[in-house]
């Protein structure tokens, strides 16, 4: 009896464990028929097959992946009216996000099923007919945005019973009657806008305390302001004004005449501003962040109703990002680094995701040419390659969007910090960054039937993944850019002595940059720098004099030399990186040649080990050149 009962304790425990980790099942069935019906334009990785809580587009887990509890699925192009019984039987769902869709139809009564909500975004849709009456049943909602939609009905009452909500958007709809003075009571309320609906009465006092633009728009009369509920009686004393021109007194005419003229003044200075206004819909980058200039819409609803969304962020299959234009240019921005192609930013989301923006300058391809070669670069898949996950294209920004790597460039792990609190990169990293930006070079040149060209192979244009090995990014776009003048190309070292024009870029002057970087890892040295007494110094030229001279170890980087096992290894790196920098393309080796090649060396390093403290100390002081 005891061994069936503890079998049976065994058994059940198991079953606990298993239900605990299990993947929810009935939340994925539901998710599944939404997308069946609701047909979004952009296609999404969710199957049956996929785990969910791991793999599907916009969708997160709680922590033991029982349950769903957020949905974010803005600007994927949703269509018609959200299904009954799909997303309500999401009875755990705290965010849900289906901004900037096609969605129409009433607000889904259903809705009311999903009592932990507390994130509800729902504008720049379609939506009609008036709102819920009783908001009570979401007593955990933060943030409420149903603006530009079409609801109407007036403003609920209920929503006063909403103690947690910080923010609260119903803004461009057609919401009527008067603002609820039983509002006043949401103190936690940091954030309102009404501003754009058929709202009239007076202005309630709790409201002031927020911007002007949080009601304007509006026929809301200021406190005080009583003229127009009680206008004086007219004075019958007074005589008559005498008809004129056609019935009318001469002072109606004439005020007839003016405001004829103001409309028509008034239309065209509107007319002006449209056309300004369509010149600079995007952003710009101010202060370090990504801001929108001159929008009176989100770019989503402008670009959805009147572009028909053919502006939009454009994602590659399997991408797993939920984000759409708005979010990348409302997040905050650090920028990265400004190169040859344009400035690079690292976006935070609001959901404290990290990507990695670059904003393009001088590109002289046209729309159609830009999507092609983003086709291109975006096809590639490779674990050296840095994936292009979305671009943006338009008259005025072209965005290229990738995974945010926190290890950092090369280029800063190599010269960004060379004091007491440096940490070095030992030799079998800076080995693994040559192994790994090489067949990411060869990838790409395998690419467009071998005919694809990096263009741009610099140490800062390589990172450290998470097991810290090289991924080449910012490749390809030699061909949709404008052409960089001969000095401005070659200043920062790796440019090919043949590159005049930057847009005639060959695979052989790809390898000539990337035998600058081999001698970048193998130097500690940037391609052009300045000895202490100011001389600018090149750095292939400066190897060579080197070489040359038969001072070999002068070459090597002191954090290298403190390594007693690696000197064989070492030279045998440089002589590759020689017969890349040579002047005439065509002895230069191929890129898939010097996979191999990088590779024989790296797999021959044993064991690091490193040289006395005393003799450390001795060639620890870099050399005058």
């Amino acid at each position: 009896m005891e061994a069936w009962m503890v079998s049976l304790c065994f058994f059940s425990l198991s079953l606990i464990i298993y239900g605990a980790n299990a993947e929810p099942v009935q939340d994925k069935h539901a998710l599944l028929e939404f997308l069946t019906i609701t047909r979004p334009t952009r296609s999404l990785n969710w199957n049956e097959t996929t785990p969910l809580c791991k793999n599907w587009t916009g969708v997160t887990c709680n922590h033991n992946e029982s349950r769903i509890i957020a949905v974010r699925l803005p600007a994927i192009g949703l269509n018609g009216q959200i299904p009954p019984n799909t997303l309500t039987r999401l009875t755990a769902l705290r965010i849900l996000s289906l901004r900037s869709n096609r969605i129409s139809g009433p607000f889904p009564m259903g809705f009311t099923e999903l009592k932990d909500l507390a994130f509800l975004y729902l504008e720049d849709n379609d939506f009609s007919g008036p709102l819920p009456i009783d908001f009570s049943v979401w007593k955990k909602l933060v943030g409420l945005n149903l603006s530009n939609n079409r609801f109407n009905g007036t403003v609920p009452v209920s929503l006063s019973g909403l103690k947690r909500l910080q923010s609260l958007d119903l803004a461009n709809n057609s919401l009527s009657g008067v603002v609820p003075d039983e509002l006043s009571v949401l103190s936690s309320l940091k954030q309102i806008d009404l501003s754009n609906n058929n709202l009239h009465g007076p202005l309630p006092k709790w409201l002031l305390r927020f911007p002007p633009s949080s009601y304007k728009g509006i026929g809301l009369i200021p406190p005080g302001d009583v003229t127009h509920f009680h206008p004086p009686p007219p004075d019958q004393t007074q005589k008559k004004p005498k008809p004129h021109f056609l019935g009318l007194t001469k002072t109606v005419f004439l005020l007839i005449i003016v405001i004829t003229v103001f409309i028509t003044l008034l239309a065209a200075l509107l007319f002006v501003f449209a056309l300004c206004y369509l010149r600079s819909k995007l952003g710009i980058v101010k202060d370090n962040k990504l801001e929108k200039k001159g929008m009176m819409m989100s770019p989503e609803k402008f670009e959805l109703r009147m572009e028909e969304a053919n502006n939009r962020l454009t994602f590659f299959e399997g991408c797993n990002y939920s984000f759409d234009l708005e979010d990348l240019l409302r997040a905050s921005a650090e920028i990265l680094g400004k190169g040859t192609f344009g400035t690079t930013y690292k976006a935070v989301l609001e959901d404290a995701t990290s990507v990695a923006v670059k904003r393009l300058k001088d590109v002289a391809a046209g729309k159609r040419d830009f999507e092609q070669q983003m086709e291109i670069i975006g096809g590639i898949k490779h674990e050296n390659v840095v994936e292009l996950k979305a671009y943006y294209y338009s008259k005025d920004e072209k965005l290229m969007v990738y995974d945010y790597f926190s290890n950092g460039s090369v280029a800063s792990l190599l010269h960004g910090n060379r004091g007491e609190n440096r940490v070095p990169l030992d030799w079998e990293t800076r080995m693994k960054i040559a192994i790994g930006a090489a067949k990411g070079i060869a990838r790409i040149h395998r690419e467009n039937n071998g005919k694809l060209v990096h263009g741009n192979v610099k140490s800062s244009n390589i990172f450290l993944n998470s097991d810290r090995n090289g991924c080449v990014s910012d490749f390809g776009l030699t061909a949709v850019m404008s052409a960089l003048a001969p000095p401005i190309s070659r200043q920062a070292g790796y440019r090919a002595p043949e590159v005049t024009d930057t847009r005639k870029s060959s695979q052989l002057s790809d390898v000539y940059s990337f035998g600058v970087v081999l001698l970048e890892l193998l130097t500690g040295k940037s391609p052009i720098h300045t000895t202490a007494g100011d001389e600018i110094i090149h750095l292939v030229r400066w190897v060579h004099s080197v070489v040359r001279e038969e001072w070999t170890a002068e070459v090597f980087d002191v954090e290298l030399l403190r390594y007693t096992n690696i000197e064989e290894e070492m030279v045998e790196m440089l002589q590759i990186a020689m017969s890349c920098v040579v002047k005439a393309p065509d002895q230069r080796p191929k890129m898939s040649d010097l996979v191999r090649l990088v590779e024989s060396v790296g797999n021959r390093q044993g064991s690091l080990e490193t040289k006395p403290e005393k003799e450390a100390s001795e060639i620890s002081t870099p050399s005058k050149t």
